[in-house]
């Protein structure tokens, strides 16, 4: 299934249907609704093959509310199955990180629904890499938090942004009160 989806991934990217959004886009608003979503928050991200500029993340399917700086869409049928975005939904605790090491940056980024497990999906999403500090979603902070693997994420300043948003102007998805992890 993974190769499936890569190549289905570069396919897309050939022929320019994968929109690219800069990490480094500051956001000013977030579009809130309810709609089925990829939730990459903690996803775990691999290599597409040929492609060092992005990486398929492992994400969870939801149906909730959520936001991104996009509009909701609704679930698309394609050739190669159900299409999905990935959308921010809040978070609990995180760690900070502040190496050099490359991050998947996935919101509203799209994503194919697994035929075989309809609550997983895969998302391609932008590989980033020294913006600054960046957030790891866990509710343990190890040794490995911060130097193993590629893996879905945003910087400290874009997780402020939408969670300072979602306290301000929605009353429909209300952000936790975050724990930040020291080592």
């Amino acid at each position: 299934m993974k190769m499936r989806v890569a190549i289905f991934l570069q396919v897309m990217m050939t022929y320019g249907l994968v929109p690219v959004f800069s990490a480094t886009a500051c956001a000013q608003d977030f579009k809130v609704c309810k709609s089925t979503f990829a939730l990459c928050t903690i996803a775990p991200c691999d290599p597409i093959p040929g492609n060092d500029k992005q990486v398929a993340c492992h994400c969870t399917v939801n149906n909730s509310y959520s936001a991104g700086q996009d509009p909701c869409e609704g679930v698309k049928d394609t050739p190669n199955g159900q299409q999905i975005r990935s959308r921010y939904y809040p978070v609990h605790s995180y760690a900070v990180c502040s190496n050099d090491r490359p991050w998947a940056w996935c919101l509203d980024k799209p994503c194919i629904v697994d035929r075989n497990n309809p609550e997983a999906a895969s998302c391609a999403c932008d590989v980033v890499k020294n913006l600054g500090d960046y957030v790891i979603v866990t509710s343990n902070y190890t040794l490995n938090t911060c130097t193993t693997g590629v893996i879905s994420s945003a910087t400290v300043q874009q997780i402020t942004q939408v969670t300072d948003y979602l306290k301000t102007k929605t009353k429909v998805l209300t952000p936790f009160n975050i724990r930040v992890l020291k080592k």
